[in-house]
Formats: structure tokens, C-alpha cells, sequence
């Protein structure tokens, strides 16, 4: 993702820094790049985001989880049942280098929702993220579900990225 972060920023003459939008799974990977990369990330838009991999494939929380992907989650980080609980490479457990590198995150979540449910992932990021020196900008949806995704009306959203370009 980096070299092509870099590829793209040399042939278009892009900015160095990226909005980064993670839907569902993809707050996974937005928010390990930015903990990995944060000199090259603007902004976190995270949408319903899965934040620990326990929650969401995992379902050893409140959410149902998917045994397929569970299964393929371990065999990627290395892991087995037993050693995740002590896993350490969740978005959560990565929090600090994109606090200090002053990264805002706009965090968009259905309070409704079972598949990732808000109390494992986005309300903890909610919490910790400030306690770090960073900065989260929360919008919870009422009554809203898993999907659909974003907002009706977008201009929050362009808004919270163009402030922070």
C-alpha cells in the first residue's frame, strides 16, 4: 500500500498525505496503515469500522462473527483460538503513533449495529483516542444497522476532509 501510496503521489502529483476512508473490514486496513504510515495520512474516515479482529470475524463478543473469515483472519496474522486473546495487532492496541501524529478521525457508526457492534470497536476508539491527544469527531447513527453505510447526506463528510488536507 505504501508503494503505491508513493506511485501515485510521483505520477499525478498528488498530495504526500491521504484521507483514508475504511468501511466495515477496511477500518482494519486504513487504520493499520496510518498506525504503520501516519507521515502519509491526513485523515481517518472510519465507517462502521472493524477495530478488533476478536469482534468481527472473531464473534467472541456481543456480535455473531463469520467462521469463514475467522478462519482465514487467523491463518493470516498467524494465529490460533488460543492465541488470540493475547493479541496485540488490532487498530486498538495501535492507537498511539496516530495520536501523536495528530491524525483526525471521523467515525460514522449505526448504534444498532450486530455484525460490528459499536460498544467492541468504535466506542472504544471513541474513548481511548483523546486520551491520547487525538482527535475523533463521533456520529452515531440511531436505529441504524450494520449497513446502510455513510450518511444520507455527504457534506459532513467532504467537510471533515477538506478541514483536514
Amino acid at each position: 500500500m505504501e508503494r503505491f501510496r508513493a506511485s501515485v503521489v510521483r505520477a499525478f502529483g498528488l498530495s504526500p498525505k491521504a484521507a483514508l476512508f475504511g468501511f466495515s473490514r477496511g477500518g482494519l486496513y486504513a487504520f493499520n496503515y496510518a498506525a504503520a504510515h501516519p507521515e502519509g495520512v491526513s485523515s481517518l474516515y472510519l465507517d462502521a469500522p472493524v477495530l478488533d479482529i476478536r469482534s468481527w470475524p472473531g464473534g467472541l463478543g456481543e456480535g455473531p462473527g463469520d467462521r469463514s473469515c475467522w478462519e482465514e483472519c487467523l491463518a493470516v496474522y498467524g494465529l490460533t483460538m488460543e492465541t488470540a486473546a493475547a493479541f496485540d495487532g488490532n487498530p486498538l492496541d495501535s492507537l498511539g503513533p496516530v495520536a501523536e501524529a495528530g491524525i483526525p478521525i471521523l467515525l460514522i457508526a449505526g448504534d444498532a449495529d450486530e455484525v460490528v457492534p459499536f460498544a467492541e470497536n468504535g466506542a472504544r476508539l471513541e474513548r481511548r483516542y483523546p486520551e491520547l491527544g487525538g482527535f475523533v469527531e463521533t456520529v452515531l447513527k440511531p436505529g441504524v444497522a450494520h449497513h446502510p453505510h455513510s450518511l444520507e447526506d455527504p457534506a459532513p463528510i467532504a467537510a471533515f476532509v477538506e478541514r483536514n488536507e
